[in-house]
């Protein structure tokens, strides 16, 4: 490991840091992909001081397959040096207790991830979403529980709204266990969460790690020339071709050129935005190759903006149409 290639930011109120850039495996893990290609990878987050590796009961494909193979791959002698996290809610086996915020179901997925991972805990465990069938007292009994029984080191949730995430943390709190971190998804196409959570986060002391701080691949120069065949766009994975619009796109040409006079690259520029905001204690980002996620993680060498800088992007934000 390489603890200095990256600051650590500390998660909300708790004593957990975590890395600036932290590695999410929801696509590019699992069967499918060379088991020697992700290996490398995950040497690769190592040497660039990546502790951070983010997953789901349901990431694949096949569902679970990101879980196993990383538990493949994970030295365990580095076990006590990483922080794993995992979520649950997501439809995983037939039947009522299949999927859904039930204790029923949100113990049992736990446990089938833990075997899947060959742990015998995580560090983190997301509510990953907000199952507004089943009370959010259960939901949250179910986290401390995790904690109490150790499952989880500590518990967030993801994709709550401002309102249900300052009622989990008051909860959480009169339980004993506070709610350490909320994962939602923000980038410069994608800024809703400046609206109210992220003054939730900061009132009550929850950190927050975002995911897609790329927009799917949206905020880098791979579209700028049309979509290429290869591209996650053309395949309708997670981003479809209608997304790549003239505005998004006359949007990232206005950001190509900032991030030139910046000595970045379109991505680095995005993912030096989403942290320039110091309640953002961490971007998840994915890489297909070793060498996409050491351009990632050097978006860290230049985290600081000028009013002018900061000002032209919201500007050219305005004038291609894509903020209001």
């Amino acid at each position: 490991m390489d603890y200095e290639r990256q600051p650590y930011r500390r998660c909300g109120r708790s004593g957990l840091l975590l890395p600036a850039v932290s590695l999410g495996l929801w696509h590019n893990f699992g069967e499918g992909k060379p088991l020697d290609g992700q290996r490398a990878i995950l040497h690769k987050a190592f040497d660039l001081g990546i502790t951070h590796f983010d997953l789901a009961d349901r990431y694949g494909p096949p569902i679970g397959a990101a879980e196993a193979a990383f538990g493949r791959l994970l030295p365990r002698s580095l076990r006590d040096e990483v922080v794993v996290t995992t979520k649950g809610f997501n439809p995983m086996w037939d039947g009522p207790y299949g999927v859904g915020g039930s204790r029923k179901h949100l113990l049992a997925t736990l446990d089938r991830s833990l075997q899947r991972l060959g742990l015998d805990y995580v560090d983190i465990f997301y509510l990953h979403r907000d199952d507004e069938e089943t009370p959010l007292e259960e939901q949250v009994a179910t986290l401390d529980h995790m904690v109490r029984t150790g499952r989880a080191l500590y518990v967030g949730v993801s994709n709550f709204s401002p309102e249900r995430t300052a009622q989990a943390a008051r909860l959480l709190r009169s339980l004993g266990t506070p709610l350490l971190v909320h994962q939602p998804s923000y980038s410069l196409l994608n800024r809703g969460i400046e609206d109210s959570l992220l003054g939730v986060l900061e009132e009550e002391g929850v950190g927050c790690v975002v995911y897609s701080p790329l927009a799917q691949g949206l905020l880098t120069d791979r579209y700028l020339n049309g979509i290429p065949a290869d591209s996650r766009a053309a395949e309708g994975r997670f981003l479809t071709p209608d997304r790549v619009t003239p505005e998004v796109l006359a949007f990232v040409r206005s950001l190509s050129e900032l991030a030139d006079s910046r000595g970045q690259t379109v991505a680095q520029l995005a993912l030096a935005w989403a942290l320039r905001d110091p309640r953002i204690t961490s971007v998840l980002v994915g890489a297909s190759s070793p060498e996409q996620l050491e351009a990632n993680v050097a978006a860290v060498d230049r985290l600081d903006f000028t009013e002018d800088e900061l000002a032209t992007i919201e500007r050219a934000a305005k004038e291609s149409g894509v903020q209001a």
